[in-house]
């Protein structure tokens, strides 16, 4: 969410290449932070599974990607958005069938926990409701927060002549936070029910998700965006 917010109001304000840095950076970021995670909870001798080492393969192509674009200055168009559509879903496809092939034990057991936990929720309607106000509120903040965002890397950029791509750099560590918590959370929250393997996919699994809907997806969003309120 907070890269969706920044991505698509720094492209909605012309500034596509503050935007490209804030996924790069971000993607850069969140691996550091994940490699910070297992290292600190001593779990490097888990990696060695195969479906692991194929997920951070495709995590370094999401670093190289756009590093390759920025260095390049290639310039951003709409003919990106397919290929980035395709990129997507061929890693979806191979990060589902890598699973299933090398992580059969692991992906049981997040099933069955996954199981229990909607088991648990169906029957508290009320803690459903209130999740979704929450949810509605914050939504509503984020957007008021994201405009807000907008005048200020305007106001950056055309008014104090910082580069985009310093302001792209800052909005990466920003936008990354949340998945510091979640790469250490996980890893904690199954260490402590003694399912260290499973806690070390889950991180691995929310790294390449992120990765993935940065670079491919969010990116598509911000590149569209752009091009829509350029020809405004």
């Amino acid at each position: 969410m907070p890269e969706f917010l920044s991505v698509s109001f720094a492209a909605a304000s012309g500034l596509i290449t503050a935007s490209l840095y804030n996924i790069l950076s971000s993607n850069i970021i969140n691996l550091l932070q994940y490699i910070g995670a297992i290292t600190l909870n001593k779990n490097w001798n888990k990696l060695q599974n195969t479906a692991l080492k194929i997920d951070l393969v495709m995590v370094i192509i999401t670093i190289i990607i756009p590093f390759v674009l920025t260095l390049m200055n290639i310039q951003v168009n709409a003919m990106i958005i397919p290929m980035f559509i395709l990129f997507f879903i061929l890693f979806y496809y191979i990060n589902i069938n890598s699973h299933k092939l090398y992580l059969k034990k692991e992906e049981k057991k997040e099933e069955e926990i996954v199981t229990k936990e909607n088991r648990f929720i169906k029957g508290k309607k009320k803690i459903i409701i209130s999740y979704s106000i929450y949810l509605l509120f914050t939504g509503i903040i984020l957007f008021v927060i994201g405009n807000l965002l907008s005048n200020s890397l305007e106001n950056l950029c055309n008014k104090f002549s910082i580069p985009q791509f310093i302001v792209g750099i800052i909005l990466g560590f920003i936008t990354s936070m949340p998945e510091l918590i979640t790469f250490f959370e996980a890893q904690r929250h199954h260490k402590k029910e003694k399912n260290g393997n499973l806690g070390v996919v889950e991180a691995t699994n929310n790294l390449l998700t992120s990765n993935l809907l940065n670079l491919f997806i969010i990116q598509s969003l911000g590149i569209l965006l752009y091009i829509i309120f350029r020809g405004l």
